[in-house]
């Protein structure tokens, strides 16, 4: 193969076995993307056969971390970041100590050195990102509180192994014990100028790229050319994420993380979300092929327990302490499912810091074999993972009082106070989820004079609203509990305003059941959601799109006969 069609025969034959296995494994009812790695794994150097460029691989799968997290960026503000931080950041950093003493522990059992087992340990505490989103989009679940917890927690594991990676080399002398440690001075020095950089860069973007990137976005808009537009976006994402990278040593994602950020400030970010999105799929197809070429198959032969101790980890133990952690911060269990489901897998970050472990000469080389395994396998595996939290929520709550009472116990957010107008209580309005649109609802009726109470999983925004004098109750509206505690017995109606249709028919059948005349009205993303809940005939589903088209339509349609009247036609 010549050297001037390695890029070309690399992705051709990435994409072209990556279609064949992915459609294989849809029509065994798997997720497709078990196929991506089982064509990543035939075309890697440890299978015979065609053997793809790993170096290009790995530059492409990286571009497709970059688009995703763009994306990631676009859909999430500041605010809604800013709204998960008291559970996102002290569970990301207690659930990544937890996942390190455990890898850390295994790897002593095994002989390791303290260095290999804090490396390996770390390695294993931060899950994918990319495997996260593409979790999350296939639910629906990405603008969800759950989706946006589960976002935040990752951002933060992010920003943790950014300093990982920069503090590890001047560590490495010290755990070796070798005299090549940096003193202390020095070592605070680099870790403050690392903080340093970072913050900067996080500054400079929020209050410089906020304003000049959505600008530039909208001067290229003007142009009415959509090639330099889409070019505009991907420029913007890629050229940030680079800068990022080699001005301020912050990752290539969480520099595209950021970028979608300021861009979201623009009101054509939904356009850029729409023109990026192929890039962003066939890329994400690369970065799956990409973990599959990485992957050694004799490793489940000549290391079956390891390879099994390190997907327990993975896919147990963290998810587990990460349970522990949200329960203990009162988030619903279903918040907990969602989150532990999100960290039972690891990714890009896992690599690098194998990668750089073993070239510290603190991790074997079998620790950095192990990690690729346990990699490929718990992204294998997540899917599955994530279709049991439906099953096994209801199945605990349905069987353990302990776990309803765990949700509950001495809450004070989970019922309302006592000094609660009880007129308040009567012919109200319940709204459930309070984020865009339900927040909207909600003002619209308070203006009008009707009385509302709020059911909201986010705890924050629920103290913010008994700040504010309105009623709230934190917790899983699919849980009955929270219904019963929002007084939905006497509401006049139920507005569901979480776009999730699962939990939607949840929340019909008990409002139905504890107030047969109550009238409910919900909202979905798509038709079929829409169809689904119509199985449980509420009064009137809003889907997201068709109304907006219908009062876009009505709009012009007034328009048009104004003109009309107007010039007498």
């Amino acid at each position: 193969m010549p050297h001037e069609i390695g890029l070309i025969t690399t992705i051709a034959m990435a994409f072209g076995l990556a279609i064949v296995f992915g459609l294989a494994a849809a029509r065994l009812k798997l997720p497709p993307l078990v196929g991506y790695l089982i064509a990543g794994v035939l075309i890697g150097p440890h299978t015979p056969g065609f053997v793809a460029d790993m170096a290009l691989a790995a530059q492409l799968a990286e571009i497709g971390v970059m688009l995703l997290m763009f994306g990631v960026g676009l859909h999430l503000s500041l605010d809604d970041l800013l709204a998960v931080r008291r559970i996102a950041l002290p569970g990301a950093v207690v659930q990544i100590g937890a996942a390190t003493v455990m890898g850390a522990a295994v790897a002593h059992f095994w002989g390791w050195s303290l260095g290999a087992g804090l490396v390996f340990g770390l390695a294993l505490s931060v899950a994918s990102t990319v495997v996260l989103l593409k979790a999350l989009e296939a639910r629906g679940l990405v603008d969800s509180m759950n989706g946006r917890i589960a976002v935040g927690w990752l951002v933060v594991e992010d920003l943790v192994m950014v300093l990982a990676l920069v503090l590890l080399p001047p560590l490495a002398g010290l755990i070796k014990g070798d005299g090549g440690a940096l003193s202390g001075g020095d070592l605070a020095l680099t870790l403050g100028k690392t903080l340093g950089m970072v913050a900067l860069f996080i500054a400079l973007m929020l209050v410089v790229g906020k304003r000049v990137f959505p600008w530039i976005l909208w001067q290229v808009a003007r142009t009415g050319s959509r090639e330099l537009f889409t070019l505009c976006v991907i420029a913007a994402a890629l050229g940030i994420a680079f800068g990022a990278a080699a001005l301020f040593g912050v990752s290539f994602a969480l520099g595209a993380f950021f970028a979608g950020m300021v861009l979201r400030e623009s009101e054509l970010s939904h356009r850029a979300a729409e023109e990026s999105l192929p890039l962003r799929d066939a890329f994400a197809v690369l970065f799956f092929v990409s973990v599959g070429m990485l992957f050694d198959p004799m490793m489940l032969v000549e290391e079956p327990l390891r390879v099994l101790a390190v997907v327990g980890i993975i896919v147990i133990g963290k998810s587990l302490a990460a349970l522990a952690i949200v329960l203990l911060f009162r988030y619903p269990l279903n918040t907990a499912l969602t989150v532990s489901a999100s960290l039972a897998q690891i990714g890009e970050f896992s690599f690098i810091l194998a990668g750089l472990g073993v070239a510290l000469g603190l991790l074997p080389l079998e620790g950095q074999n192990l990690i690729l395994a346990g990699a490929v396998i718990s992204i294998a595996l997540n899917p599955l993972v994530f279709s049991l939290i439906e099953p096994m929520l209801r199945w605990v709550r349905e069987r353990s009082s302990l776990a309803r009472a765990l949700e509950q116990r001495d809450d004070p957010l989970a019922q309302l106070p006592m000094s609660t107008d009880q007129d308040l209580l009567t012919g109200h309005v319940l709204v459930v989820g309070y984020g865009r649109v339900g927040r909207r609802i909600g003002a619209a009726l308070r203006e009008q004079g009707i009385a509302v109470v709020v059911a909201e999983q986010n705890r924050e925004t629920v103290e913010h609203l008994r700040e504010d004098g309105i009623p709230a109750v934190s917790g899983d509206a699919a849980d009955p509990a929270v219904l019963i505690q929002a007084h939905v017995a006497r509401a006049r109606l139920l507005v569901i305003a979480a776009p999730d249709a699962a939990r939607a028919r949840k929340m019909i059948e008990t409002a139905r059941m504890l107030n047969p005349g109550i009238e409910i009205v919900a909202r979905t993303h798509s038709d079929e959601e829409a169809g689904l809940l119509q199985e449980d005939r509420p009064d009137r589903v809003f889907i997201d799109e068709r109304e907006l088209a219908i009062a876009m339509a009505e709009h012009v349609v007034s328009r048009c006969a104004w003109a009309d009247k107007k010039t007498g036609h």
